[in-house]
């Protein structure tokens, strides 16, 4: 039986947040469970990021929202944040796994994501729904946002790092299987 346990999964970028979290998603989907949100996940000329795209875990859409091509008000460094590509699958995606899903996942929150009034919103509703939730948290953010969730009692938050990374799964696992970790 899943606990009604909320994680936020920190860490510095390229850490291995993402990496964490769709390694849960894996073990999860093992056990029947179903599971919505959404994933950013990031684009790459080989290198460098170049972008990222939004995808909602229920349904597979996915769309690039950030990306060295797009111009836009919103520039992390010489990416360009287009808020109303983001918030269609994003606010869609959570919405649905809120209704629907065993398990909410949010991945990132992070400093693009804030950007969006809408989706400060929804992750805030999301948070005071009583199911399991896992969400990726931007590590330095100063955003009340992201402070908020830091300060609430019922998410605990564990920081990965590349020496944890591939523990950490099994540790989140654990707790949400309701056992002291």
């Amino acid at each position: 039986m899943i606990s009604d346990i909320k994680i936020g999964i920190t860490g510095l970028p390229g850490s291995g947040k993402t990496y964490a979290l769709l390694r849960v998603i894996e073990m999860l989907k093992e056990n029947d469970l179903s599971i919505g949100g959404m994933i950013d996940e990031p684009l790459t000329d080989g290198r460098h990021k170049t972008g990222f795209t939004v995808k909602n875990i229920l349904t597979g859409e996915s769309q690039i929202f950030a990306s060295s091509e797009i111009e836009s008000k919103i520039m992390i460094g010489k990416i360009g944040v287009d808020l109303d590509k983001f918030e269609e699958i994003s606010i869609t995606a959570i919405k649905d796994a809120c209704e629907k899903c065993d398990i909410i996942i949010i991945d990132e929150v992070g400093k693009m994501e804030v950007e969006s009034q809408a989706f400060i919103d929804i992750v805030k509703e999301a948070l005071d729904i009583n199911k399991p939730m896992i969400l990726t948290l931007h590590k330095k953010s100063r955003n009340p946002l992201l402070q908020d969730i830091r300060r609430r009692d019922d998410v605990r938050i564990l920081e990965v790092t590349p020496t944890n990374r591939n523990l950490l799964p099994y540790k989140i696992l654990r707790l949400m299987n309701g056992e002291n970790v």
